[in-house]
């Protein structure tokens, strides 16, 4: 949310995408002056090559009323929201598009047509949402997930979303990814399931059922991110407050850290919907400038990320 403050962290992000060519992204439904903006200002940037999905007439009006110069910028026209969705997935099951990027349209209406079985974007994994945060104060950057889709997870879906995050992290090119399994305390109490959950999420991870990362688990907040914190509780763990990935136990718990962390803290929220074929920008009118920018960031590094696998998988 902060416009005036120096966002370090995500001019570094932003800065290692200009070695990477710009990302092919078809962008649902940009029919205001807030979403088309942010696809203009990535283009700009070198970040995306768009293709903008949505109704003609409303897409040109946006740019007239903002100000904005389309150019050669290509434009699929659809006549509503619902349509403008199922389109651009359409692109990216045609390979003409690498990520989606979310316009002016409601959030559920892009993952709608994203999680259709025969002609949306599924995965074997589940569809999850993380928040890349730049915390003024805080040294790295935290991802929190998942604050926006899934709303209260089983265990086996939260697998998927730890997992999730641990992939972007490596992704985002962090050396040692540190997750710590959120809940109200650091013990394991057979009362409250969300310490049961993180126990056994870790247990999974040395199993290697969950990899790329050490987890701990349960974890409250202030001893997942403060070291001070960590030591008055006397937790001997590699994670207890140096924790670089925060997974929440449900939406609402995610939702609050995240709207805190921004609101009451300063933080810039980059958001990423990860799981799908593609990686999905998810940008809203109450982001700064910055942060739909790192948004796009993020995809960029998601997809250079998985053109590299793609690659390696061949040889």
């Amino acid at each position: 949310m902060n416009e005036t403050r120096k966002p370090r962290k995500y001019d570094l992000l932003i800065d290692s995408c200009r070695a990477l060519p710009p990302m092919s992204t078809a962008v649902a439904h940009p029919c205001d002056a807030s979403s088309l903006s942010a696809a203009i200002d990535a283009t700009r940037l070198g970040l995306i090559a768009p293709i903008l999905v949505g109704p003609q007439a409303r897409i040109h009006g946006a740019a007239k009323d903002a100000g904005l110069e389309l150019g050669d910028i290509e434009i699929v026209d659809s006549p509503h929201s619902v349509e403008s969705a199922a389109r651009a997935v359409a692109l990216v099951r045609e390979g003409r598009a690498e990520a989606l990027m979310k316009g002016s349209l409601h959030t559920d209406e892009l993952l709608g047509a994203v999680v259709k079985r025969e002609t949306g974007l599924r995965t074997a994994r589940r569809i999850s949402h993380c928040f890349v945060m730049d915390v003024p104060g805080h040294e790295d950057t935290l991802i929190v997930t998942d604050a926006a889709v899934n709303i209260a997870p089983t265990l086996a879906e939260k697998v998927d979303i730890v997992q999730n995050a641990i992939d972007l992290a490596h992704a985002l090119g962090v050396v040692e990814v540190r997750v710590a399994i959120l809940s109200a305390m650091e013990t394991v109490n057979p009362d409250v399931p969300s310490t049961l959950e993180a126990a056994a999420l870790c247990k999974m991870a040395d199993r290697r059922q969950i990899t790329g990362a050490i987890l701990d688990g349960p974890l409250a907040l202030d001893n997942a991110i403060d070291l001070a914190a960590a030591k008055i509780k006397n937790l001997d763990s590699p994670v207890a407050g140096r924790a670089n990935v925060l997974v929440v136990p449900d939406l609402e718990a995610g939702n609050m850290l995240a709207k805190s962390l921004t609101f009451l803290a300063g933080a810039d929220a980059a958001g990423i919907v990860l799981g799908a074929r593609v990686p999905i920008i998810l940008t809203s009118r109450a982001d700064s400038v910055t942060a739909r920018l790192a948004s796009c960031a993020v995809a960029v590094r998601v997809a250079h990320a998985r053109r590299l696998d793609a690659g390696r998988a061949v040889r």
